[in-house]
């Protein structure tokens, strides 16, 4: 079943109203759909390399648009949302990272980090959001960082398969989510170590 929600959602990137199709996905991606908006830029990028900054630029607006939903969910249902949680089998985590962020232990610096890299790696954004509204993690925050994270994967992607084409789909396929977890790590790494020093 998957894998026809993943041919069709691919399809749409050739359809005549594809940007629309590409809003419509990356907003329902952070909150519920389960396929990537990735598989939609990069057949479009190619398409159209003059129209990547404006591919990259829905992506990552109905993205963080999406997390603003998933959060909502989070947020005003909160108990059929750690059933929602549940199912994917983090609920204990959930409801742990609550009681710390309650007790304002460093777990807030925690969080911000983690949301960062669900956002900018392939792990299920959606949890991440939903979650947020769960512990009601600072909205402004929250969405301050989706549009950074997103926006950073999105452009990577869009910029990167106009520059090199084939190639770099070829090893996004094979490697693209190591080198994203690997890239977003660094990214932490340099901003802790930049707070550091000019705090």
């Amino acid at each position: 079943m998957l894998k026809k929600l993943y041919d069709k959602t691919l399809k749409l990137a050739a359809h005549k109203s594809s940007k629309f199709y590409l809003a419509l996905v990356s907003f329902a991606e952070s909150s519920f759909f389960p396929i990537p908006p990735d598989i939609m830029i990069i057949p479009m990028s190619l398409a159209k390399k003059e129209e990547y900054l404006k591919i990259f630029f829905i992506a990552t607006l109905f993205s963080s648009l999406g997390g603003l939903f998933g959060y909502f969910i989070g947020s005003l249902f909160t108990d059929k949302a750690i059933m929602l949680i549940g199912f994917y089998g983090y609920e204990e985590q959930v409801l742990q990272l609550k009681n710390q962020l309650n007790s304002k232990n460093g777990a807030y610096s925690l969080w911000l980090g983690t949301l960062f890299l669900a956002g900018f790696t392939p792990l299920p954004f959606k949890i991440f959001t939903i979650t947020s509204g769960i512990i009601n993690f600072n909205i402004f925050t929250f969405f301050i960082i989706c549009l950074i994270s997103r926006g950073l994967r999105f452009f990577i992607v869009a910029y990167f398969s106009v520059k090199f084409g084939k190639p770099f789909v070829s090893f996004l396929e094979k490697k693209g989510g190591m080198w994203f977890s690997v890239v977003g790590i660094l990214i932490i790494i340099l901003v802790l170590i930049v707070y550091l020093i000019f705090r």
